[in-house]
């Protein structure tokens, strides 16, 4: 019986709590919004151009940089942002939720060359850049 116990107390599960998963100062919407920034001046610079060539490179980079875009907001969603937060800010995951559809196809600016599409993409990323300041100073 002394064996099986000691088994059992091992395998017994712990419960633990972090406020993230690596040392805090990792996250920053700053990655997402160079990202928008890239994302808007392409688009600007595509307009400008009559280069067919440059025109093909920059709807791809854009498309790039849209995933990346989308890949930032989703850890930030993901992984910095808990409970607590969402308490605090409840419309958090509706603009999270808006901010990568704007990154996004179907509207966004993976698949739009609207600059106004990108301009609202860089203000859902600073509702959320505000927004996270915030929860640093807490």
């Amino acid at each position: 019986m002394h064996l099986f116990t000691a088994l059992k107390n091992l395998a017994a599960p712990t419960e633990v709590q972090a406020h993230c998963d690596l040392p805090c100062g990792v996250y920053d919407p700053a990655q997402a919004r160079i990202e928008a920034e890239s994302v808007k001046a392409i688009v600007t610079k595509y307009h400008d151009s009559d280069d067919e060539a440059f025109k093909t490179r920059a709807l791809l980079i854009k498309e790039e940089r849209s995933d990346l875009v989308k890949h930032h907001l989703w850890v930030l969603w993901t992984d910095y942002f808990k409970p607590p937060h969402f308490e605090k800010y409840p419309h958090l995951h509706q603009l999270f939720n808006e901010a990568t559809k704007l990154a996004g196809g179907g509207g966004g600016t993976k698949a739009s060359l609207d600059v106004a599409v990108a301009q609202q993409l860089l203000d859902k990323i600073a509702e959320i850049d505000t927004i996270f300041w915030e929860t640093k100073q807490a």
